[in-house]
């Protein structure tokens, strides 16, 4: 079995270590525990490695968030991976910090870098898993927030919130998507 795994992201040092690339750091943290390298492809880094029989092809889009379904639409037919297959790790502002909630399907809710991917892969039947990010942003602010780096204490907390969320990766990878957001979803 096949599966596309998709961190989302800005490239560029002045958006590492921001909210909004919490896909891009998760699925660095994947590869990194995984012993996997990075290689620039068409539209994305990627990498690849297995887990119980199954292969997982982790890419970053390098089209920046907003254009994100250029690569994964690309990548889908590159590689023969059906929607059903494929997992979208995305930052959340709707969502308190830390928590985490897979998806089968949902709307883009406001996320750019989601409705490119709904508008260029056909709809909103994706896989996904939303990373909370929280809302602590006065009015008016969201994108400041959304592309400001994380706090002292978030940075503190991020490596066991991102650990969870690769443990839910390979659940989706293995036990599939209901078992694995009845056991772990917040």
């Amino acid at each position: 079995m096949k599966y596309l795994i998709v961190g989302l992201g800005n490239i560029g040092p002045e958006y590492e270590l921001t909210r909004h690339n919490i896909g891009f750091l998760t699925i660095d943290r994947l590869a990194d525990k995984a012993g996997t390298t990075w290689k620039s492809d068409r539209l994305v880094f990627k990498s690849e490695m297995k887990h119980k029989g199954r292969t997982l092809h982790l890419i970053k889009p390098t089209t920046y968030m907003n254009l994100s379904g250029k690569a994964v639409n690309y990548w889908m037919k590159e590689l023969g991976i059906t929607k059903e297959n494929v997992l979208v790790l995305v930052d959340d502002v709707a969502i308190p910090f830390g928590k985490l909630r897979m998806r089968v399907k949902g709307s883009a809710a406001g996320h750019n870098g989601l409705k490119n991917i709904e508008e260029l892969t056909g709809g909103q039947d994706y896989p996904r898993l939303r990373m909370g990010i929280g809302d602590d942003f006065p009015k008016g602010r969201q994108i400041d927030f959304v592309l400001g780096r994380f706090t002292k204490q978030e940075f503190d907390e991020l490596p066991e919130i991102m650990d969870k969320a690769i443990e839910m990766v390979f659940g989706f990878c293995t036990i599939g998507i209901a078992q694995t957001m009845t056991q772990f979803n917040d």
